[in-house]
């Protein structure tokens, strides 16, 4: 049996209002999906939907098991992870972003895709 990667567990977001697991598909490369949500349903009753998402197809979209990380690549350095997405459903936006495991912490970096100084970082913490 394969050995796990080490970022391939669930992390509780910056604000821990969610949890998102990151697992590796067969191409090697990481993912990340919500997998639970402090506050699960909106001021209806209903499920939390992704209505700040740019296309307004997805915009009813379920923010449970919406995928947050595509396509991160483990890089050359130890414990980077580089080349993927950042999916913010706060916002609706998608940023180019790297990922630095640091202990029981992940410090993703999001920029604008193609403006690499314009951007910020937040911290994750390991929450199984």
């Amino acid at each position: 049996m394969a050995q796990k990667d080490a970022i391939e567990k669930v992390w509780y977001n910056g604000t821990k209002t969610s949890k998102i697991q990151i697992y590796k598909v067969p191409d090697g490369s990481f993912y990340g999906i919500i997998v639970w949500l402090k506050e699960p349903n909106d001021e209806a009753g209903k499920p939390r939907v992704d209505k700040h998402n740019k296309d307004v197809a997805e915009q009813s979209k379920p923010l449970m098991s919406l995928l947050v990380l595509k396509r991160f690549k483990k890089s050359t350095t130890a414990n980077e992870y580089e080349g993927g997405n950042i999916y913010d459903p706060n916002t609706g936006k998608t940023y180019c972003g790297t990922i630095t495991l640091k202990g029981n912490e992940l410090k993703l970096r999001g920029s604008i895709c193609g403006w690499g100084l314009l951007g910020r970082t937040t911290t994750w913490t390991l929450a199984e």
